[in-house]
């Protein structure tokens, strides 16, 4: 059996998808643990759609934003405000009674607009100035009123929370003495040491005056490569201590607790430790490896609750305030820090702090679920691959192909059903990317299978079908089988007679120019009729009509194809000579069931039909010489064809014990006159079989002297002896060969 059958077609994409799921597999087990950075990198993107498909959440309303927003700027004046102004603000919110206030507000240098700083930037000028002890008197009055300090008196007298920054790469400013708060940890300087949290260089701080809170908290957020936040650390290192987020200070001192602990295991492959969460009190907190909480984003800006702080130095809307985390910060152009996320092209920076403190206040930040992941990876993978797998194999190319798109669009469409919505994610990145990786590999083994196969039917058949049988099994190869199958076909066989006496009389070279021009005259005919040469037999050439495509007329054809032969040699008897004489040719044509498919060997390749029914075509075409006609054709060739014809004769050959009857396709129109004879000589033959002998030896005898042919002469001939040696009593008119 040949590479090119339907079986190992598919066998062939079988073999190519296991292998692609194996190597996919395999390559899970080593990246599991630990995705690449590209793959993260899609399944954060993935997860962004899912936050738009899913739209705005409600919040816990216990946050709410103390904005400095465009009214505010408008009424006291542009920013900075002068730090007076600001610890008004501050003393106005803590007399609302807020749980806690945290400032979105770096306060890294000294407020110029000072009293104390007027009177020192001017201090060569007030020398010069006649009243020179009034002036000092004056500056020793404005030293009390340092809006520094007023501000860090005014941060101190209530639960607040101020921020700093940090700088991740070496710049070469970094000040060994600059004081930072810590965070107390209850796990041990070992336990911190091994902790893969991001570490920073250095921190920008609040000036010594302002840095009267109760904790601070760093307030950057670190978009990932494609400039969006998803994920906000809630710890980071410096120098092998640990500093806290902004959001989660201020929910850990509006909690009133005091210490935390940062849960890490150790990797079993790798030997390394990664960070789960954190414990504050009797509650978790789940991060990723990297201590990053992922947030779980509410909706657009604004979905907080602002308060403009005008309003609040006017006095108004305090008592919204009461028992609230509060974030002092803006949303005024120029000033916030516009952070895109996937709810929002820019949302302000003290709204992402909001939404942080609001995912730990309901404990419902999203979590990758690492360990579902890697099982459901291998699950799905080589459940849905398998699924994918057969569909492109055994369906339809369309169908296949839809099926096998719909898997991954399923893996999606679950992944946001059964775990975003529930607050868990799951990469699919990796098992889409396998899928569509199996996909493509399928399909283009498919191809090359499907191209090499096509490849070889043109190789085969090209030379004896006709181009548009050629094109028809490219188009449906599927219509096309190399295993041997039962069909009705249609065989033709053309021999040129005395071929081995006239041979022997002919130069090699002349008779190799011969055979050639014959054969490529009798396969250009063969082909235009829809035929398929099978073989060339020395001198004789074997066709078939009706395999290897499906031919409803290929009887008709096959008859067709014979009268155009013998018209042609006859045509081209003055180049078509052996030994100086015109060839004559003779054809047998036989109708019938037969094997069709490859009949070679593992190395080359034979299509063919075998069987009684191309037995019978070749003596169909050896009695020829017998009845000195040029065409026999079986009955079950003409019986259903409107070709004139003409009896025979009714005969059993060598090998066959069922009777045949033989006809002769007729070439010449039939006019009136030629009727007349046609009747004659089927109303001699009838007689003949109906063993009147004598009355048909007289109509043979007419026939002879009309025409002269042979077969009229041999049925005279058999009437005479009948007549002398009668037959038996069931002689059916059969004449044995």
């Amino acid at each position: 059996m040949l590479p090119f059958t339907t079986t190992l077609f598919r066998s062939s994409s079988l073999k190519a998808g296991l292998i692609c799921l194996a190597a996919c597999c395999s390559l899970w087990y080593f990246i599991g643990q630990d995705k690449p950075k590209l793959l993260a990198a899609i399944d954060t993107r993935i997860v962004d759609s899912m936050f738009r498909l899913r739209g705005s959440q409600e919040t816990s309303g216990a946050v709410v934003i103390v904005d400095i927003d465009e009214k505010s700027l408008k009424e006291h004046g542009q920013w900075p405000w002068p730090r007076d102004l600001l610890a008004e603000l501050t003393r106005r919110i803590y007399a609302a009674s807020p749980r806690v206030v945290g400032f979105d507000i770096l306060f890294a240098e000294t407020d110029r607009t000072s009293p104390a700083r007027f009177f020192d930037r001017y201090h060569e000028l007030f020398r010069e100035c006649p009243d020179f002890s009034g002036i000092r008197g004056a500056r020793q009055t404005a030293e009390g009123f340092d809006h520094d300090r007023l501000l860090g008196q005014a941060i101190a007298g209530g639960p607040g929370v101020l921020s700093f920054g940090v700088i991740t790469q070496n710049d070469g400013a970094k000040n060994p003495t600059t004081p930072l708060p810590t965070l107390r940890l209850l796990n041990r300087q070992e336990e911190i040491s091994a902790l893969p949290l991001f570490v920073v260089y250095r921190a920008i701080t609040n000036i010594a005056e302002v840095s009267t809170s109760t904790s601070e908290g760093f307030f950057n957020l670190f978009p990932d490569a494609s400039g969006m936040v998803s994920k906000a650390p809630l710890f980071l290192r410096m120098d092998d201590r640990v500093y806290p987020s902004l959001a989660f200070e201020v929910f850990r001192v509006g909690k009133g607790l005091h210490e935390a602990r940062l849960e890490s295991i150790p990797t079993p492959r790798t030997g390394s430790t990664i960070v789960q969460g954190v414990w504050l009190g009797d509650s978790f907190y789940p991060t990723d490896q990297h201590g990053q909480l992922t947030i779980n984003f509410r909706g657009p800006y604004p979905t907080f609750l602002y308060l403009s702080a005008s309003d609040i130095l006017k006095g108004a809307e305090s008592e919204v305030l009461r028992g609230k985390y509060v974030l002092v910060g803006s949303s005024a152009s120029g000033m916030m820090n516009a952070v895109p996320t996937p709810l929002s092209v820019g949302l302000p920076g003290v709204e992402v702090h909001a939404t942080i403190i609001d995912n730990l206040l309901n404990n419902d930040a999203l979590v990758w679920a690492s360990k579902a992941e890697i099982g459901l990876t291998y699950t799905l993978l080589i459940g849905g691959g398998l699924l994918m797998l057969l569909a492109l194999v055994f369906l339809g190319p369309i169908s296949g192909f839809a099926l096998a798109l719909a898997v991954p669009l399923a893996i999606i469409v679950a992944d946001y059903s059964l775990f975003f919505l529930s607050g868990r994610l799951v990469g699919p990145t990796f098992l889409i990317a396998s899928l569509l990786t199996l996909l493509t590999t399928v399909t283009l083994t498919n191809y090359l299978v499907e191209a090499k196969r096509k490849s070889f039917i043109r190789r085969t058949f090209s030379r004896y079908v006709a181009p548009s049988v050629v094109n028809q099994l490219l188009k449906t190869p599927e219509k096309f089988h190399l295993t041997a199958e039962t069909r009705e076909v249609t065989v033709l066989f053309c021999d040129i007679r005395n071929f081995t006496s006239l041979a022997e009389k002919t130069p090699p070279a002349e008779l190799s120019t011969l055979l050639n021009d014959y054969f490529s005259l009798l396969t250009g005919i063969i082909t235009a009729h829809h035929g398929m040469v099978d073989k060339y037999i020395g001198d004789a050439i074997m066709a078939v009509w009706g395999t290897p495509l499906d031919d409803p007329r290929h009887r008709e054809n096959a008859i067709r194809a014979a009268l155009a032969i013998d018209t042609t040699v006859s045509a081209q008897s003055d180049r078509l000579r052996l030994a100086g004489r015109p060839i004559s040719i003779g054809i047998g044509i036989n109708t019938g069931k037969a094997s069709a498919g490859n009949f070679g060997s593992n190395d080359r390749f034979a299509y063919t039909v075998l069987g009684d029914t191309v037995n019978l075509a070749a003596r169909l075409e050896q009695l020829t010489r017998y009845y000195q006609v040029k065409i026999i054709a079986a009955e079950s060739t003409v019986a259903a064809s409107e070709i004139p014809h003409r009896t025979i004769d009714t005969v059993t050959v060598k090998g066959r014990l069922q009777p045949v009857r033989l006809f002769e396709p007729l070439t010449c129109p039939v006019t009136p006159a030629f009727q007349k004879i046609l009747d004659l000589h089927e109303r001699a033959i009838s007689t003949y079989q109906n063993r009147q002998f004598a009355a048909a030896e007289q109509l043979f005898a007419t026939l002879f002297a009309d025409s002269g042919e042979e077969l009229h002469r041999i049925y005279q001939q058999r009437c005479r002896n009948l007549l002398e040696k009668p037959p038996p009593e069931n002689w059916l008119g059969v004449h044995h060969h």
